[in-house]
């Protein structure tokens, strides 16, 4: 290690590597190598990381002082346990995974080496462009580490432009569940209401719905379940009745014009319509938002909507 610079390679090359890569690269630490098994992993390499080779994975790991671990959840066990049974861990080496989902457990083979383990999980959705480079900064990163190490995982943080926030190894799993509840599931919900919107003719439905998602968003990180607006905390049964034979009319209407698999789509948007209602109420009730009177009177109305 040079003055504190690392010699860096880097296992994966989807959107978040060559992103953190171009990060490190900034701030003086020199990029042995990356590997990259598809085109397009490839091209993501050359376009954030000019000039950086693409090599083995056996080598990157024996050449360097940092590995930076960015594949997928579900694989990450796996690449750990092989590359430890080809005794490619160093001593004092620092091997740095960016899953959420895990802590530095999933790293025992290296650990057992000698290496110092390290988690390190971005709270950021990544485009695998130079756009993402910029929205680092201020970025919130899940930190699980030794408490010997715990120093070393935060700097590395810092130099990215994130704001590092220790969890706990048992805590690991929970807090990366929350992320996905949060950030995809909103995603899949805006995605069927830009499918609903096309359907009544509105051509650009994601810069139609922009200013209200925004705005609903705003509300609900500042205010939680104080920021829900609309039918349900209002006591609007009626209303939600409503849009639910709406949605199932529009969906006979798309079967009867044969717009291919349109009319499955509303049915099944339908279906996650009526169950985020009845979350929502039990949420709204729990926190005292709406009566108990008014909470039944909705479960009354999906029901009587789900029984036809």
């Amino acid at each position: 290690m040079r003055g504190g610079r690392l010699d860096i390679g880097i296992i994966g090359m989807g959107h978040v590597g060559p992103v953190l890569g171009s990060a490190l690269r900034a701030v003086g630490h020199k990029l042995v190598g990356v590997s990259a098994s598809s085109e397009e992993s490839r091209e993501r390499a050359d376009a954030l990381l000019p000039g950086i080779p693409v090599l083995p994975v056996e080598e990157i790991v024996r050449s360097c002082e940092l590995v930076l671990l960015t594949v997928p959840d579900d694989q990450l066990a796996g690449l750990v346990s092989g590359l430890g049974e080809l005794g490619a861990w160093k001593a004092s080496q620092l091997v740095v995974h960016t899953s959420g989902a895990h802590g530095i457990e999933v790293l025992a083979p290296a650990t057992r080496a000698g290496a110092i383990p390290l988690a390190i999980h971005p709270a950021m959705t990544f485009t695998g462009t130079s756009v993402d480079i910029p929205r680092l900064i201020g970025t919130p990163f899940a930190v699980t580490a030794p408490a010997i190490a715990l120093p070393i995982a935060q700097a590395l943080v810092v130099e990215m432009g994130g704001e590092p926030f220790e969890v706990s190894e048992e805590d690991r799993g929970v807090y990366h569940a929350a992320l996905n509840h949060g950030a995809n599931f909103l995603a899949a919900v805006v995605a069927q209401a830009k499918q609903v919107l096309t359907t009544v003719g509105v051509e650009h439905p994601g810069t139609f719905l922009r200013p209200l998602c925004e705005a609903a968003l705003d509300r609900a990180l500042r205010a939680g379940e104080r920021g829900i607006s609309g039918p349900i905390p209002r006591g609007d049964a009626g209303t939600i009745r409503t849009h639910l034979r709406v949605l199932e009319a529009k969906a006979l209407e798309e079967d009867l014009e044969g717009e291919g698999q349109w009319g499955q789509r509303l049915r099944e948007v339908s279906k996650t319509y009526a169950s985020m209602t009845l979350h929502t109420v039990d949420l709204l009730e729990f926190e005292g938002r709406i009566s108990a009177p008014v909470a039944q009177e909705i479960r009354q109305a999906l029901r009587a909507m789900d029984e036809k």
